[in-house]
C-alpha cells in the first residue's frame, strides 16, 4: 500500500511540474528596479520576447456600495516565507495527522506517519560559478588577544559555536571569525543572538562557490540591524528599490532535474522522492504542521534549490502571516498597548503586501529575519497582537492609492529621518518626524495641578527654604505662613516659634519634648535644643572630646560659643545641620533668622527619614492621578491632594510650582497624608526626555572607540586611507542624524554616506555626537560616540508608537504621525 501510495504522489508531482507555469526550471527574475516616476501600466504575469517575467503593477480596486461606502473587492492574498533557505535535512511533522501534496494542490492525501524527514540527493554534478549568498560572522577591532580570547568564551557560552582568532596586521588589532561560514539568512539570525548577548558582529560575503546567480531584483542593500527582547529594528530596502508587486504568485521556484527531495521517516524507510516541491499540511487546527517542532499556521512547502540544499517555505494568508509578525516587532508584555499593537500589524501587513514577491526568484515571498519582518509563527503569537491583527483586518496604508513600504525602526530617538538620507532615494510618505505630540499640548494629558499658591522668592539663598518649609508644614509644624516670602524668612525667628518647631521636632522623634530657656533663638542653645529634640539627649559631649570639638568649631566666633553648648553646635556643624554665615562667622550671641532655624530643623529630620518622604520612579500620569510601578512589577495609581505642594528640579535646585509634567520615568520623593492623598511631591527630570519612544531601553546609548577599533569596522568603507587619524561630521539630515562622514587617514580621506554610516561602524543608530579623545601632543588617541536609538531611524518609531498610544493616540494617527500624507485603505 506504501509503494501505491508513493507512486500516487509522484505522478502527481510530476504531472503538476510540467503542467504548472511555476515549475519553469532555472527561470530568473531579470526586471530593474524602478524608480517611484517610473510606473509601468497593469498587466498580468506574463514573459517578454527578452525572456524578461514581469509582474503586474499595484492598483488599488476600490468598490464602493450604494451608500457610496467603500468595500473591498481583493481577496486575502498568499504569503510565502522562507523559513530556511539552505538546509541539508528538514523534518516536517505533526501531532495530528499529516497531509502530503505536490507544490500548491488543492488535493491533500493523507499519509501514515506524523514526521517526515527530507532531505536533497544529487541526481547529476552541477557547474560551480561564484555565489555571494554565504557569509562569514566577524568580531573586529579588539586591542590584544587576551581581549580576542575571552570574547570567544563569551561566544562559546551565548550560542555555542567555536571562533578562530585573528590578528589584523595593517590596523594591529585582534579579532574572531565565528563558526562556519552560512547562508544569509541563518547569518543573520545567528548575529542576532550574538547581540542581544552583548556582542557587536558583522556579516560579511564569504566567498562560497556554488551554482546560484541571484537576480537584480533579489540583490538589496545589506543593512546592519539588530534586535532587542522589547522591539526589532528594521532593515528593509527604501520605496524606490523595493518591487510593486501584489497577487503574485512565484514563477520560480527553483526544482533542479539534478536535485530531487527525498522523504523518508524512522521505522518507516525511504516514503517518496520528487524532483518538484512538496508541500505538507496538517488535517486540524489544533494539531498545526511543523517544522523544525516549531508550528506554523498554513503550510510547509520544501524544494530543492540551485545550490542543492533544501528550502522550506511557510504558504500561509496574510492575516496568518502578520499574526506571527507583530508579537515579534512590538513586544506586547513590554509595550501592552492595543492602539500601538493595531498600528504595528497595519505596517507590516501592508510591507508584506508591498514587498510580496521580492525574492519571487529564489521561490519565495520574504524572509522571517529583520531582512523582511521578524516572524515566527504560531508559538510567538498572543492574544493582544492576535486581537489588534483581526481587528484591523485587510486594512493598509496608501500613498496616492498604492501600498506604502511601511517601513518601520525599533527607536527613532526622538525625531525619525527622510528616506532619502538613508537609502538615497526620496519617498514622499517617508519624511523625518517629531516622535511627539505636537505643540504645548502633547504634555497635557500629564500634567499634575496644584490650587497652592508657590512661595514668592526672589534671593538665591531662599530658594532651598521654600521645600523646607513645604516639607515642616505637611507635618503639621505650627507658626508656619501659607505662603512663604523672602522678607518673612530673613527677619529673626521669635523664640516662642522656636519653641512651638522643637516641640513638633520631639514629637516626630518621638522624644520628650525638652525644657528651653529664652536663649533658644540663639545658635548654642538651639543646637542643645534640638539635639535633645531629635536624640532625647545631648550626644556631643559623649561621642566628641575636647580636640574634636576645637578641631570642628573653625568657625572665626568659636570662642563665643558657651562651653555647655560647644560640643553640640561642633556635632551639628560637622554633619551639615547647623548653617555657617558666609563670613565664616556663627553669630552665637545673636537670633537666628527663621530661614537658618527651620533649615537646620528640616535638614536633621530628613537626614533620620523621620518625614516619612518615599521615592519611586513615576510611571506617564493621567486624570490627576500618579502612577507608580509597585515591587511586584503592577502600575499603582495614588491620588493627588487638590492643594499639595509641588516641586520640580530645574538645573542643580528645586523650585515650588503650579503644575508639572510627568510623562514617565522622572524620580520623585513624596509624602502621603492620613487620607491617602499624596500632599508633598517632588520631581526630577525623567532621564529619558519627554519624546515618545522614551520607553526604550535604546533611548540614549554611548559607544567608546580606540583608533585601531574605529578603523577595524570601517574597513572597506574607508580603505586606502593609511592609519586612520580622525573622524569628521560633514553632514547632518533633518533629524540631525550623521549623513556624511569624513573619514581622514595619513594617505588620505574617504566620505562614508548615508545608511552606511551605521553598518560601517557598527552602531545601534546614526544619531550621534563624537567627543574626541587626546594625547599629550593634541592627537587624536579614540572616540566617544553619544547617541539615541536603534535601528535606520525611517518611517514609524515603533516604541514610539507605544507612546503615543499612551497620549491617547488612535492607531491612525499613529501611523498618519509618522508616514506623511496617507490614507488607510481596507484592502480586502
Amino acid at each position: 500500500m506504501r509503494n501505491s501510495l508513493a507512486r500516487s504522489i509522484i505522478a502527481l508531482l510530476l504531472a503538476q511540474q510540467f503542467l504548472s507555469p511555476a515549475s519553469v526550471f532555472g527561470q530568473q527574475e531579470v526586471r530593474q528596479r524602478r524608480t517611484q516616476s517610473q510606473v509601468e501600466p497593469q498587466r498580468t504575469p506574463s514573459q517578454t520576447a527578452s525572456g524578461e517575467w514581469r509582474p503586474p503593477a499595484v492598483q488599488m480596486i476600490v468598490t464602493l456600495d450604494r451608500s457610496g461606502t467603500e468595500l473591498a473587492s481583493q481577496k486575502e492574498p498568499t504569503i510565502r516565507v522562507a523559513l530556511a533557505t539552505d538546509v541539508r535535512s528538514a523534518t516536517v511533522s505533526t501531532t495530528g495527522h499529516l497531509m502530503n501534496a505536490s507544490d500548491e494542490g488543492s488535493t491533500l492525501v493523507a499519509m501514515d506517519v506524523a514526521r517526515v524527514r527530507l532531505e536533497p540527493r544529487l541526481l547529476s554534478p552541477l557547474p560551480v560559478t561564484d555565489n555571494a549568498d554565504w557569509f562569514k560572522i566577524q568580531l573586529a577591532g579588539l586591542p590584544a588577544r587576551d581581549d580576542a580570547e575571552q570574547k570567544s568564551k563569551e561566544v562559546r557560552e551565548a550560542i555555542g559555536e567555536d571562533s578562530q582568532v585573528l590578528y589584523d596586521t595593517e590596523t594591529k588589532t585582534w579579532g574572531l571569525l565565528i563558526g562556519a561560514r552560512r547562508p544569509q539568512i541563518e547569518a543573520e539570525e545567528l548575529r542576532g543572538r550574538l547581540e542581544e548577548s552583548g556582542l557587536d558582529v558583522t556579516l560579511a560575503p564569504a566567498g562560497f562557490t556554488s551554482a546560484s546567480t541571484n537576480s537584480p531584483g533579489t540583490q538589496a542593500p545589506q543593512v546592519n540591524s539588530t534586535q532587542s527582547s522589547i522591539a526589532l529594528a528594521k532593515s528593509s530596502l527604501p520605496d524606490s528599490a523595493a518591487p510593486a508587486i501584489r497577487n503574485v504568485r512565484a514563477v520560480a521556484r527553483f526544482s533542479l532535474p539534478s536535485r530531487e527531495v527525498v522523504a523518508s521517516s524512522p521505522g518507516a524507510g525511504r516514503l517518496f522522492s520528487s524532483s518538484g516541491p512538496v508541500t505538507f499540511a496538517s488535517d486540524g487546527e489544533t494539531t498545526p504542521v511543523r517544522f523544525d517542532d516549531r508550528p506554523y499556521r498554513g503550510r510547509i512547502e520544501v524544494f530543492t534549490n540551485l545550490r542543492g540544499a533544501l528550502t522550506v517555505v511557510n504558504v500561509l494568508g496574510l492575516e496568518d502571516y502578520v499574526k506571527g509578525v507583530v508579537p515579534n516587532e512590538l513586544s506586547a508584555g513590554g509595550f501592552p498597548l492595543l492602539e500601538a499593537h493595531k498600528a504595528q500589524a497595519i505596517a507590516a501587513r501592508t510591507y508584506a503586501l508591498r514587498n510580496r514577491g521580492q525574492f519571487m526568484a529564489q521561490g519565495y515571498d520574504l524572509l522571517p529575519t529583520t531582512r523582511s519582518q521578524v516572524y515566527r509563527g504560531l508559538v510567538s503569537e498572543n492574544s493582544l497582537s492576535t486581537r489588534a491583527v483581526d481587528e484591523t483586518r485587510g486594512m493598509i496604508a496608501t500613498y496616492e492609492g498604492e501600498p506604502i513600504n511601511a517601513l518601520y525602526t525599533s527607536t527613532c530617538g526622538g525625531r525619525t529621518e527622510d528616506a532619502e538620507n538613508i537609502f538615497n532615494d526620496a519617498v514622499a510618505y517617508l519624511k523625518g518626524r517629531e516622535c511627539a505630540a505636537e505643540g504645548r499640548a502633547a504634555l497635557m494629558p500629564f500634567t499634575i495641578r496644584t490650587t497652592r499658591e508657590p512661595a514668592e522668592l526672589k534671593e538665591d539663598q531662599n530658594v532651598a527654604m521654600a521645600r523646607d518649609v513645604a516639607l515642616l508644614t505637611i507635618q503639621n509644624f505650627g507658626s508656619l505662613p501659607a505662603k512663604v516670602s523672602d522678607s518673612w524668612l530673613k527677619d529673626e525667628a521669635e523664640v516662642s516659634e522656636v519653641r512651638s518647631w522643637l516641640v513638633s521636632v520631639a514629637r516626630l522623634s518621638h522624644q520628650v519634648a525638652p525644657t528651653v530657656t529664652e536663649e533658644v533663638d540663639r545658635p548654642p542653645a538651639f543646637a542643645t535644643a534640638l539635639s535633645a529634640a531629635v536624640f532625647g539627649e545631648s550626644r556631643g559631649g559623649t561621642l566628641l572630646n575636647n580636640a574634636d570639638v576645637d578641631y570642628y568649631l573653625a568657625v572665626r566666633d568659636a570662642a563665643d560659643i558657651p562651653v555647655a553648648n560647644r560640643a553640640d553646635v561642633a556635632m551639628l556643624i560637622r554633619d551639615g545641620y547647623l548653617s555657617v554665615l558666609p563670613d565664616a562667622t556663627l553669630h552665637p550671641r545673636e537670633p537666628l533668622s527663621r530661614a537658618r532655624a527651620l533649615h537646620s530643623i528640616a535638614r536633621m529630620l530628613e537626614a533620620r527619614n523621620l518625614l516619612q518622604l518615599q521615592k519611586g520612579t513615576a510611571r506617564p500620569t493621567a486624570n490627576d492621578a500618579l502612577i507608580l510601578r509597585s515591587t511586584k512589577g503592577k502600575d499603582q495609581p495614588v491620588k493627588i491632594s487638590p492643594d499639595s505642594f509641588l516641586f520640580r528640579q530645574i538645573g542643580e535646585s528645586v523650585y515650588p510650582v503650579r503644575s508639572v509634567a510627568m510623562v514617565g520615568g522622572e524620580p520623585i520623593v513624596f509624602h502621603v497624608n492620613a487620607a491617602g492623598e499624596v500632599d508633598y511631591l517632588e520631581v526630577r527630570p525623567a532621564p529619558n526626555g519627554a519624546a515618545a519612544d522614551r520607553f526604550s531601553p535604546f533611548t540614549n546609548w554611548t559607544m567608546e572607540l580606540s583608533l585601531g577599533q574605529a578603523q577595524s569596522r570601517l574597513g572597506r568603507f574607508a580603505s586606502g586611507i593609511g592609519s586612520l587619524v580622525d573622524l569628521r561630521v560633514i553632514a547632518r539630515g533633518r533629524s540631525k542624524r550623521v549623513i556624511d562622514l569624513q573619514v581622514i587617514g595619513t594617505d588620505g580621506t574617504r566620505e562614508v554616506l548615508g545608511g552606511r554610516i551605521r553598518s560601517a561602524l557598527g552602531l545601534r543608530e546614526q544619531l550621534f555626537v563624537i567627543e574626541k579623545k587626546y594625547d599629550d601632543a593634541g592627537r587624536v588617541t579614540g572616540f566617544t560616540l553619544l547617541g539615541r536609538g536603534w535601528g535606520h531611524g525611517v518611517g514609524m518609531c515603533q516604541v514610539g508608537a507605544y507612546g503615543l498610544a499612551k497620549q491617547g493616540f488612535t492607531y491612525d494617527q499613529i501611523l498618519k504621525a509618522y508616514y506623511t500624507g496617507i490614507d488607510l485603505t481596507k484592502y480586502y
